[in-house]
């Protein structure tokens, strides 16, 4: 089975926080780990215009908005020169430093992070996008509209990576162990492709990949009724999981699989938790899954107190 590298273009959005820098040197250890697949890293600094606040006494605001002032246009060259050119290039070096070999570019853009980020990552067709969480005390902004809630949410088309607060620095594999949720449906096993796509080159490195089937608790008794009996359902799930690595020549001996029974985004949170996993990676329903993600769905639950792992939403595109 013939699989391309699901991470050739790597969109990394940098603004120089302590969460910033480990999605940095994640990205760096992954890229380094996957050696030649990995064509461009581009470093994204977007630009809100706050730096601005300061000289708004004397700028002439309707020029300004404009971007016809020569006032404007000398601000803004200062600023950039001073703190965001120096920030990209001392990305740049870090990265270098991990062991990056692919081209790495640097673009800066003025507006809404959130907005740009999606917009540039459209637009230079990037397969990943890999930002960090921010930790506990900030859960309630993350649902209330973050950067990286509102990435997760508008990326239809690339696989976003979501930084955990521990991470495993290592240039051959920084993720020997995943763990990978399935429930059968074609977005699960998308995330399962994507996996399987990233893993046939560090195979030799791997330590543990588990595929997770939760049957919900609240749907047994109903599946029985149906004359259909969850286990051996969730058994044929996993086969058909497994098969997909199988074809791609990952040994037999990494892969584990594993049923539970109760609430899905629970079980997921115990297993990553037990046994340390270093990414998670998931399928994503769609746009049209926003109304689940918001209100409790299985992706949001783990994205929200799953601290330490990295976690993975593939695109179902």
């Amino acid at each position: 089975m013939k699989l391309q590298c699901p991470i050739s273009k790597i969109l990394l959005p940098v603004d120089g926080s302590k969460h910033s820098q480990r999605a940095v040197q994640f990205a760096g250890y992954l890229g380094a780990s996957l050696g030649k697949s990995l064509s461009i890293i581009a470093l994204l600094r977007a630009v809100t215009g706050s730096y601005l606040a300061r000289h708004i006494s004397y700028i002439d605001l309707r020029a300004e908005l404009l971007k016809e002032s020569e006032t404007f246009k000398r601000i803004r060259e200062e600023y950039f020169n001073q703190n965001i050119k120096p920030l990209l290039d001392k990305t740049e070096k870090t990265l270098k430093d991990i062991g990056i070999s692919a081209t790495i570019e640097k673009l800066i853009v003025d507006g809404d992070p959130a907005i740009e980020i999606i917009k540039m990552a459209d637009k230079g067709n990037y397969s990943a996008i890999i930002m960090a969480r921010r930790g506990l005390s900030e859960i309630k902004g993350f649902l209330l509209g973050s950067v990286t809630s509102k990435v997760v949410h508008a990326a239809s088309k690339q696989t976003v990576y979501i930084i955990g607060q521990r991470i495993l620095k290592d240039k051959a594999c920084p993720i020997p162990r995943i763990l990978i949720p399935v429930d059968g449906s074609s977005h699960s096993m998308k995330g399962v492709e994507h996996a399987a796509c990233l893993i046939k080159d560090l195979k030799d490195f791997m330590g543990k990949i588990t595929l997770l089937r939760v049957i919900n608790l609240s749907l047994y008794m109903q599946r029985l009724k149906e004359g259909i009996d969850p286990e051996e359902e969730a058994g044929k799930i996993l086969e058909g999981a497994k098969a997909i690595f199988l074809k791609a020549d990952i040994p037999e001996s990494l892969i584990a699989t594993s049923i539970k029974t109760g609430i899905p985004s629970e079980e997921i949170l115990k297993e990553a938790e037990a046994e340390d996993y270093n990414l998670i990676i998931m399928g994503r329903k769609g746009r049209t899954a926003l109304k689940d993600f918001l209100l409790g769905g299985v992706s949001s639950t783990v994205l929200q107190r799953c601290q330490n792992s990295s976690i993975a939403i593939v695109s179902s595109e």
